[in-house]
């Protein structure tokens, strides 16, 4: 299943994507309040049977898609973990995961605009896959980790290069508002299982900028799974963003940071296209 959260009238619900519409399943499961709910309550069963006989209530163009999973407990991403990226920035691999976090306030939907902030024009685009945590736990072992992912989506981190290069800590470049594009839609592991190949593609302007596969990981979804899980219980509907390859725009010579008008796409086979209009912040 395709399922995603969206916003219609002012309201919002969860529902799934078919045939090119949107099956609201928030008013036909009321007794899920949002897509994270359902995760939690491992609902997916009810989803299916649910969407048996349903026809699409609204086209995809007539709503408003919002982040995957608006609500998360946590975010927590993933630096440095493809060796041409390590490469680029002039850093060494780590025996660990490098991670920092990104606030739910600073993420948005799919065709949502990412924007320029007026402290800085230094946006970059990092293309990356996101992993959508279905059961939770604490000290997940690494070969069942896959056992705890609902699903896997699209996502572009998007960073505030200056203000992230600044001091050592990457916070403040990685949550300023509207930079974190997250959609759009999540591809449940029932059509993506364990251990799947997937293609991460980033694309500014039509043009191709980034290209990796899963393989090429320096720590697998596995392995993130499992270290995260030591020092935090992760719990339904985390998001783990598992890093961006090389080709970003601020290690390129010249630099390359998206501006007003560009149209950034990040694409993951067997999941989807995440775009996002890039535009000036108005103050």
């Amino acid at each position: 299943m395709k399922l995603t959260s969206f916003e219609v009238n002012g309201k919002a619900s969860w529902g799934a994507v078919v045939d090119g519409g949107l099956v609201d399943l928030g008013k036909r499961l009321s007794e899920f309040t949002d897509l994270r709910s359902l995760i939690a309550a491992d609902g997916f069963a009810n989803a299916k049977a649910a969407l048996a006989s349903a026809k699409p209530d609204y086209a995809l163009d007539k709503v408003r898609l919002l982040p995957v999973i608006p609500n998360p407990d946590k975010i927590i991403c993933v630096g440095l973990n493809y060796a041409d990226h390590v490469v680029e920035t002039k850093r060494e691999k780590t025996e660990d995961p490098a991670l920092f976090v990104r606030f739910p306030n600073s993420q948005m939907g799919h065709l949502e605009p990412m924007l320029v902030p007026p402290e800085s024009s230094h946006l970059d685009y990092e293309g990356e896959i996101a992993v959508i945590i279905g059961k939770g736990g604490r000290r997940i072992k690494e070969a069942q980790a896959y056992d705890h992912v609902a699903g896997f989506s699209c996502y572009n981190d998007g960073s505030i290069r200056d203000l992230q290069w600044a001091t050592t800590q990457w916070t403040t470049g990685k949550n300023f508002p509207a930079t974190g594009a997250f959609g759009p839609w999540m591809t449940t592991t029932d059509e993506v299982p364990a251990n799947s190949l997937l293609t991460l593609v980033t694309r500014l302007n039509g043009k191709e900028m980034q290209r990796a596969t899963t393989d090429m990981m320096v720590h697998s979804i596995p392995r993130l799974i499992a270290f995260i899980s030591v020092f935090t219980e992760l719990v339904p509907g985390d998001v783990i963003v598992t890093g961006t390859p090389g080709g970003v725009g601020g290690r390129k010579n010249p630099p390359l940071f998206m501006k007003d008008g560009d149209i950034v796409e990040i694409e993951v086979d067997k999941v989807g296209v995440l775009r996002s209009p890039v535009k000036a912040e108005k103050v």
